[in-house]
C-alpha cells in the first residue's frame, strides 16, 4: 500500500522538473511513511511512497525489468502473484524480488494492456514502456485504490493517488466544476469520473489509459464490469447454495491474508465484519488480532457486540474508547479527503483506523455485504415501493403520488408512520429517479432551494440523474432491485465507502483490505436471485443463513446500527453556533452558488427542530471548510 504521483510531458511541453515531481510525492509521504523513491528521463517522471507490507527488504519502487526500459510505480495488493509469477517465469521472465511489483513489470512485457486482466487485487498503478513511449495507468475492478489524473494546459499530463499531489503542479487547474457540486449536494461526494475540479479527473475502476507518445493518441477504456446476465447460476438446493457461499467467502478472505507484517480486521459485531473474521479463524496459526470503537453513547456503541463476536473466536481483541461528539476532526477530515466529502461516518473511521494501527499494519473490514446481500434498509423501503409500481400505472401514479408527495408536510419531528413525503415522492418518479431520491442527502426540491437562480442558469438543466442514466444506458437487469444494487457498486460503493476508508487507512499508514469486495467473490453473488438476499423484509437473507454454522443469531438477526455520529443532536448543541454561520459564509456566499436567503432557512429551520437538515448542513459545512482550504493553496 503506497501513494504514487507521475508527469508526462506530452504535445511538446517541456521535460520533467525533478524538484516539483518530489513536491508532489513528498504531499504523499503519509501514504508511504517507510521510503519513497522517484525515476527521472526526459518524457517522463515517476515518483512512489512506499508503506511496506510484502518483500520489506527488496520491493522499493520504481521498479524496473532487467533492461531498464520498463518502469512501474503501484500502489496496492498483487493477491495472485505467486500464481503469476510461475506463469511467467515458465516463459522465460527473470525474477529478482519477492514483491507483487515486480509481477506487473513482465506482465506488461507479455500481455501489454491486457495485464490488467491478470491480476486480482487492489491496485492503482503506472507503467512507463521506453521502446514503445508508452505511459499506461490502470485502477482496480472496484475502485479500492484511487487514480487521479489531469491533461494541463502546458501540454504536460499528471497523476497521482490523491488530489494534494497533483495540486503541487503550478498548472492545476483551479476552477470548481459546477456539476460536480450538484453531484455533490446529490451524493454527498463528488463520482467517478468527475473531480470537484473541473478538467481533473478520476480514472474510474474498471478501467485504463494508455498514453502512446509515438503514435500521439490516448486511449481509455474499460476493461471490466459487473454483469448481472448469470443471474440463477447457483446451486437451486439451499444447502447446497449456502455452503458453497461460505467455502467462496473463506476462499477470498485467505486470499487476502498474505503479509509479512502484523495484520488483523476490523470488528464492529456487525454480520459483515464478524463473518470475515469467522473466516480468518479458521485454520489459524493464532488468534487474529481485532480492532473496535466503543463510544459512550448506548444508541452508537456497537463494541458490546464486537466483544461477543471476539469472544466466541478466540480473538486477540483491542477496543478504544472514544467520545460520541468528537468534533475535533473537521479541518483535519478536510485536509485528508481534499476535496467535498460529506460521509460523517469518517470521524469514527478516522479513529478506528488510528486505533488500529497500534496493533498491525494490515487490516481486513467487511465492506461490501450490504451491497452485495442487499442489507441497506434503503433496499427494503425500494423493494416495497416498486410493488406499489408494478400494480399502479404510471398515468395514474405519478400524478397522484406527486400530489402528495408536494403537499403532504414533511413531519421529520413525527413518529416514522405518519412521515410519508418521501414515499409520496418516491412513488411519484419512475424507479431509477426514485432509488436517486432515496440516496440523495439533499432532494431535487431542497438543492433548487438552496442554488441562487444564476447557478440554477449555470447548470444549464444538468441533474445528478444523468450519473444514475449514464450507468443504466443499454443495461438490463433481472429486477430493479440489482438495478438499485448496480447503481451503489458504481457510485457508491467507489465514491463514498472506499474513498472513505482509503483516505481514513492511509492517513494513519495502514492498509485495508476488503475480501467481501473480491471481483471473483462478487461475480458469484451476481447470480444469486434477488429473492434470496432480499426475503420476507430480511436483508443478505442468504448470507446470513449460511453464516449460521459459524456465528450466533443474536449477532445475525440483530437491529443494524451502521457506524454513526449524531449529527442532528450536535447541530443543535455544540456545533450550533458554526451552523449559524453558514448563512452569513463568505466562502460560501462568495461561490454563487447559494441563496443566502436559503442558507438562512434551512439552518433556521433545522435549529428550531422544524425540519432535520443535519445531511444536508453537513455538506455544507464541509464544503465550506473545503473552500477555505482551497482558497489557501
Amino acid at each position: 500500500m503506497c501513494g504514487i504521483a507521475g508527469i508526462l510531458a506530452v504535445r511538446g511541453s517541456p521535460g520533467i522538473n525533478r524538484d516539483l515531481l518530489e513536491a508532489m510525492n513528498g504531499r504523499l509521504a503519509h501514504r508511504g511513511p517507510d521510503g519513497s523513491g522517484c525515476h527521472v528521463e526526459p518524457e517522463v517522471g515517476l515518483a512512489h511512497r512506499r508503506l511496506s507490507i510484502i518483500d520489506l527488504a527488496t520491493g522499493e519502487q520504481p521498479m524496473f525489468n532487467e533492461d531498464g526500459t520498463v518502469c512501474v510505480v503501484f500502489n496496492g495488493e498483487i493477491y495472485n502473484f505467486q500464481v503469476l509469477v510461475d506463469e511467467l517465469a515458465a516463459l522465460g521472465h527473470r525474477f529478482h524480488t519477492r514483491s507483487d511489483t515486480e509481477v506487473i513489470v513482465h506482465a506488461w512485457e507479455q500481455w501489454g494492456v491486457e495485464c490488467v486482466t491478470r491480476f486480482d487485487g487492489m491496485f492503482a498503478f503506472a507503467v512507463w514502456d521506453r521502446n514503445r513511449r508508452t505511459l499506461f495507468l490502470a485502477r482496480d475492478r472496484l475502485g479500492i485504490k484511487p487514480l487521479y489524473y489531469a491533461q494541463l494546459p502546458g501540454g504536460q499530463f499528471i497523476f497521482g493517488s490523491e488530489l494534494k499531489a497533483l495540486a503541487r503542479h503550478p498548472e492545476f487547474p483551479r476552477q470548481i466544476d459546477g456539476t460536480a457540486v450538484e453531484d455533490y449536494f446529490t451524493f454527498g461526494y463528488v463520482p467517478e469520473p468527475k473531480t470537484i475540479y473541473a478538467g481533473v479527473h478520476k480514472l474510474r475502476p474498471g478501467w485504463r489509459l494508455l498514453h502512446d507518445l509515438r503514435a500521439g493518441r490516448e486511449q481509455l477504456d474499460q476493461y471490466w464490469d459487473l454483469r448481472y446476465d448469470g443471474v440463477g447460476h447457483v446451486p437451486t438446493d439451499p444447502r447446497a447454495l449456502e455452503e458453497e457461499l461460505l467455502q467462496r467467502l473463506g476462499r477470498a478472505v485467505r486470499a487476502e491474508l498474505i503479509s509479512d507484517v502484523p495484520l488483523g480486521a476490523f470488528l464492529s459485531g456487525g454480520v459483515d465484519s464478524s463473518a470475515v473474521v469467522a473466516m480468518m479463524a479458521q485454520g489459524g496459526t493464532g488468534p487474529v488480532k481485532t480492532c473496535s470503537i466503543g463510544v459512550d453513547e448506548p444508541a452508537y456503541d456497537e463494541s458490546m457486540y464486537a466483544r461477543q463476536v471476539a469472544a466466541l473466536l478466540q480473538t486477540d481483541h483491542a477496543e478504544k474508547r472514544v467520545r460520541v461528539d468528537d468534533l475535533t476532526l473537521l479541518d483535519e477530515l478536510v485536509d485528508t479527503y481534499d476535496e467535498p466529502y460529506a460521509d460523517s461516518s469518517a470521524i469514527p473511521t478516522y479513529r478506528l483506523c488510528a486505533a488500529t494501527r497500534e496493533h498491525v499494519k494490515v487490516a481486513l473490514s467487511g465492506d461490501g455485504g450490504d451491497e452485495n446481500f442487499a442489507g441497506y434498509r434503503r433496499y427494503r423501503l425500494f423493494a416495497g415501493e416498486e410493488a406499489v409500481r408494478a400494480v399502479l400505472p404510471d398515468f395514474i401514479r405519478a400524478p397522484l403520488f406527486g400530489l402528495l408527495g408536494r403537499w403532504y408536510p414533511k413531519l421529520d419531528w413525527a413518529p416514522r408512520f405518519v412521515r410519508g413525503k418521501n414515499t409520496f415522492q418516491a412513488l411519484a418518479r419512475d424507479s431509477a429517479g426514485a432509488y436517486l431520491h432515496a440516496v440523495s442527502i439533499a432532494p431535487d426540491d431542497l438543492r433548487a432551494e438552496l442554488y441562487s437562480p444564476r447557478f440554477r442558469a449555470d447548470l444549464a438543466g444538468y441533474r445528478s440523474r444523468a450519473v444514475f442514466d449514464h450507468y443504466l444506458q443499454g443495461r438490463e437487469f433481472p429486477d430493479t432491485l440489482t438495478m438499485a444494487q448496480y447503481l451503489d457498486f458504481k457510485t457508491y460503493i467507489p465514491g463514498d465507502i472506499l474513498t472513505k476508508v482509503d483516505r481514513a487507512s492511509m492517513a494513519h499508514g495502514l492498509e485495508v483490505r476488503v475480501p467481501l469486495l473480491d471481483h471473483h467473490f462478487i461475480e458469484w453473488v451476481a447470480r444469486i436471485p434477488s429473492a434470496l438476499k432480499l426475503k420476507g423484509g430480511e436483508g443478505k437473507y442468504i448470507f446470513k443463513k449460511s453464516l449460521e454454522k459459524v456465528l450466533p443469531h443474536d449477532i445475525l438477526y440483530r437491529k443494524k446500527m451502521g457506524f454513526a455520529v449524531p449529527l442532528d443532536r450536535w447541530f443543535r448543541g455544540p456545533l450550533a453556533a458554526q451552523v449559524r454561520t453558514l448563512a452569513t459564509s463568505s466562502g460560501l456566499l462568495g461561490t454563487g452558488f447559494f441563496a443566502p436567503d436559503a442558507l438562512e432557512r434551512v439552518v433556521s429551520r433545522h435549529l428550531a427542530g422544524r425540519r432535520d437538515h443535519s445531511a444536508v448542513i453537513w455538506a455544507l459545512l464541509m464544503f465550506d471548510g473545503f473552500l477555505r482550504r482551497h482558497q489557501a493553496r
